[in-house]
C-alpha cells in the first residue's frame, strides 16, 4: 500500500502532515475463501493477471476489506464463517461505494438453485468447485473486462 504525505495549514496557523492513500491503477481483486489451501489455488490461478491480489478469510474480514479496498472484482466462497456469502454480497451490493464491485460466487454447492439464487442476490458469475484454474482465470478476466 502506497501513501502520499501532503502538509496543510489549520484553522490556528499549524501546519499538520496529511496522510492519504495512493489508489494502485491496477485492478483490485478480493478472494475471500476460508480454507487456505484453495485460497492459495485462487490466488495461484490469477497471479498472471495485471491486478494487485488480496485475501479475506471469513464473512466479517471480507466486509471489512471490501470497504477498504473497493475491490473491481470479488471472488467469494458461499460458506464463510461468520457472516457467509449471502451475506457480505447483500452488503456490498447495499453500499454504493462498492455496489459496482463484480461478484463471483464460487461454492462447492452444484445444485441448481443455488446458482439461481447466486443470480438473485446479483452475482455475476458462478462456478462451483473443485474448478479449473483456467476457466476461473478466463471468468475473472472478463468480469475486469480483459477479454
Amino acid at each position: 500500500m502506497e501513501y502520499c504525505l501532503s502538509q496543510r495549514a489549520n484553522p490556528l496557523g499549524y501546519v499538520s502532515v496529511e496522510r492519504t492513500r495512493v489508489l494502485s491503477e491496477r485492478p483490485q481483486i478480493l478472494i475471500v475463501e476460508d480454507s487456505s489451501s484453495v485460497r492459495r489455488l485462487i490466488e495461484v490461478s490469477l497471479r498472471s493477471l495485471d491486478a494487485d491480489l488480496h485475501e479475506a478469510a471469513d464473512g466479517f474480514e471480507a466486509v471489512e476489506r471490501i470497504s477498504e479496498l473497493k475491490p473491481d472484482v470479488v471472488v467469494l466462497d458461499i460458506g464463510l464463517p461468520g457472516l457467509d456469502g449471502w451475506e457480505v454480497l447483500s452488503r456490498l451490493r447495499a453500499d454504493a461505494a462498492t455496489d459496482a464491485a463484480r461478484v463471483l460466487v464460487l461454492t462447492a454447492h452444484a445444485e441448481p438453485e443455488v446458482a439461481a439464487q447466486a443470480a438473485a442476490a446479483t452475482a455475476d458469475h458462478f462456478m462451483t468447485k473443485p474448478f479449473n484454474p483456467t476457466v476461473l482465470r478466463e471468468a475473472v478476466e472478463r468480469l475486469l473486462g480483459h477479454e
